[in-house]
């Protein structure tokens, strides 16, 4: 069964266990999609409303573009543990010989690449939704305002928490450049993303 089709308790079961996946990399995806979701109610308790009428066509912009980075993230739920499962099956490969362990070495770093762009994908949606969700404030249903505050701190945390699931897996790769080229992108994205989700969060309270 896929992650993103278990009940809400099967999931934090399978979270809790000695099982080390899913781990924070799914949690991370499951926190985004939980924020996108969010950003998506506001735009449908706005959408139609004659006090936002001049914003309708904004928010159903809002909502078709939140409900499409929505669907990614529940796919990275999996994405994100099938990566992680790549990297632990390698430890089953044989390592007698020395093209035993060059093979292994080789499929090692081939899955610790894999485990570090699937976060990487993570972070990028949870850094659309945001900008999304930034279009949102002040120009949507006041009685949900809170909701909108929640949903730029969930994709936050899911931000933050993919981007820890990166630097790990970078952390065992060979490949400079690889790695270079990641840390470099992901700084940027991080820092951009989560100031803006900070200056959503502030101006949330000032309606609130």
């Amino acid at each position: 069964m896929k992650l993103v089709d278990m009940k809400i308790t099967e999931f934090v079961d399978v979270l809790g266990s000695d099982a080390p996946a899913p781990g924070g990399g799914s949690a991370s995806a499951l926190a985004a999609s939980v924020g996108s979701a969010l950003t998506m109610m506001v735009a449908q308790l706005t959408i139609g409303k004659k006090k936002y009428v001049e914003y309708d066509e904004l928010m159903k912009q809002v909502l078709k573009e939140a409900t499409e980075v929505n669907q990614a993230l529940l796919e990275a739920i999996d994405k994100d543990t099938e990566a992680f499962n790549q990297v632990s099956a390698v430890f089953s490969m044989p390592k007698e010989t020395d093209e035993e362990k060059a093979a292994r070495k080789e499929a090692m770093q081939k899955a610790l690449k894999l485990a570090a762009e699937a976060p990487y994908d993570i972070m990028t949606l949870a850094s659309k939704a945001i900008t999304i969700t930034g279009r949102a404030v002040g120009k949507s249903n006041v009685n949900a305002a809170s909701d909108l505050g929640v949903a730029a701190l969930n994709l936050k945390s899911g931000l933050q928490g993919a981007w820890l699931n990166v630097l790990i897996n970078l952390s065992g790769i060979k490949d400079e450049a690889f790695v270079a080229k990641y840390k470099k992108d992901g700084e940027a994205l991080l820092q951009t993303s989560c100031d803006r989700a900070d200056e959503i969060y502030q101006a949330i309270l000032e309606i609130v």
